[in-house]
């Protein structure tokens, strides 16, 4: 199933179409992330900063490993490359943008190809 974040449009911009982004397998568990979207890049945090001295409010220590980020957006520094995908919006301009993220789990290949029937091309989940 893909899951739509709240405040995104239900449906891709007309000019843009989802395009696949990154996905990762978490083998013991056989959780699988998707991302899908119109934006040209990704950034992938790591917390590799974290050294366990950090604590978080549930008390557990904050390490290395314990998780990361993904975010989609334009190059960085895209301003001072022509050739990158420009990010400058005009007054009047609309700027719209999708993300879409699918968690399943690895190994339902019925499940898989059941769920594949419920989404439209773009892989957003059919209403109904």
């Amino acid at each position: 199933m893909w899951l739509i974040p709240a405040g995104v449009p239900a449906a891709p911009p007309l000019q843009a179409i989802l395009q696949p982004a990154a996905r990762v397998v978490e083998p013991d568990s056989g959780r699988v992330l998707e991302i899908r979207t119109t934006e040209p890049g990704i950034q992938f945090y790591s917390g590799n900063f974290l050294d366990g001295t950090l604590i978080g409010t549930s008390g557990r220590m904050y390490r290395q490993g314990d998780g990361f980020a993904l975010e989609t957006q334009h190059y960085p520094d895209s301003p001072n490359h022509s050739n990158f995908p420009s990010t400058v919006l005009r007054p009047g301009d609309v700027y719209k943008t999708s993300t879409v993220f699918k968690f399943s789990v690895k190994g339902g290949a019925q499940q898989d190809e059941d769920d594949e029937d419920d989404n439209d091309d773009n892989g957003v989940r059919k209403a109904g």
